[in-house]
Order: C-alpha cells, then structure tokens, then sequence
C-alpha cells in the first residue's frame, strides 16, 4: 500500500520534494498546500534553474496539478489546522514551508489528521531529528510523530563527519559553510530587524545568525 503524503509549502525544498516523490511507486502525493496559482506551480515544477526540465508531464487546472496524469489536489490555506488531511487520509505531510517547526505548530497537522509530520527545517521539541545515512535507525514510528530532517548544512556536514569519527575518531572540529544568499540575508532596501551582518549582507564574508547543528555522533 502506497504511503499518502501531502507537502505544505511549495518553495524550492516542497518542489525538489515533489518532483522525486511523483517517480516513486510506494509514495502518493495526495495534496499540495500553496499559495500560488496553478498554473504557476506547474510552471515551477516543470522548469528548474538548478535540475533543469521536469521529465514528467505537468498540466494545471483550477484545483489540481495534473502530473503523468495523476492528478494532485492543490490548496490554499495558511492554517494548518483547517486542511482536509483526515477527510484525504493523510499519512505523512512534508511541512516545508519554513513557518512550523515547532512541535506545537507542526502538530496542527496533527489535530486536522494527518498521521505524522515531516519538518524539512531544523525543528524545536520535535520527537526526533533524522539525517539519513547517520541515525535513521533511531526513528521509531510507534514513538515518533514530529520529525525533524534537520537543516542542509547538518545533512551535508554530518554523514562525512560519522565516517571520520567512526574510523578515526574526532576529539574536535571547526568547519564553515559557504553557500548562496538565503531568505535571511535581505539585498533589497526594506523595513527589517537588522541581524548581525546584515546591515553589510553584499560584504563577501559576514556573519549571521545560524540554527546550531544538532550532534548525532
């Protein structure tokens, strides 16, 4: 039986999500809760500045995604509590959009039926942070309803890190991490908190507020 999903929030990690989750037979995306108009999702599923085109068909209508013809429910609805996911048999929602990932906003999902929560973010009081390839063993379905994948910069540093420690053995480390601007760094001139580094966010080094990596080792 195919495990039913829905994904909330369709910025690049609901998409990127959405497209591997569409090619794998054990897995049905049921739903998708955005703000934007079909047509632009589709759009946006189809072409991928990073992944290029989507192999697969993608139509829009006014409610759904049409994707290889199977066709994917779309919503629009910022409260978690108030989506359909008993009434559509939820079994999993990806919560992607980066604005619940605390265990008392993600079980929102929870109160309105779906089964489990899957936070694409680093979470707060989750039940469980998971990075394949490092714990994925600890997860206990019985047990685990908010689960947390962690951040990019957790997944990419932490597998390489549980290799060295598990053969060599680490007493301590430093690394940095060096990637694109971020919805945290602001380049536009618009009304905001100033965070450290910010006010200099064009600088080719400047610091920021960082989610500490969680430890698995």
């Amino acid at each position: 039986m195919k495990v039913k999903a829905a994904i909330n929030g369709f910025g690049r990690i609901g998409r990127m999500v959405f497209r591997k989750a569409m090619l794998d037979d054990q897995i049905q995306i049921v739903a998708v809760n955005a703000s934007y108009p079909a047509e632009t999702l589709a759009h946006l599923i189809k072409y991928d500045t990073n992944h290029g085109r989507y192999e697969c068909d993608v139509t829009a209508e006014d409610d759904a995604l049409i994707v290889n013809g199977k066709r994917v429910l779309l919503l629009n609805n910022r409260d978690p509590k108030q989506l359909p996911w008993g009434e559509l048999g939820i079994d999993i929602v990806i919560e992607a959009t980066g604005k619940f990932n605390s265990k008392e906003q993600a079980m929102g999902h929870i109160d309105a039926g779906a089964k489990k929560v899957v936070l694409t973010a680093p979470g707060k009081n989750e039940d469980i942070t998971i990075v394949m390839g490092v714990n994925e063993d600890d997860l206990d379905p019985e047990k685990h309803v908010i689960i947390s994948n962690a951040s990019c910069t957790t997944n990419c540093l932490a597998p390489v890190v549980k290799l060295l420690d598990d053969e060599f053995g680490i007493d301590n480390g430093l690394m940095t991490t060096v990637h694109a601007y971020t919805n945290d760094q602001k380049i536009s001139i618009i009304r905001i908190r100033i965070c450290a580094g910010q006010e200099h966010v064009l600088s080719p080094l400047f610091q920021l507020r960082r989610v500490p990596l969680k430890r698995f080792l």
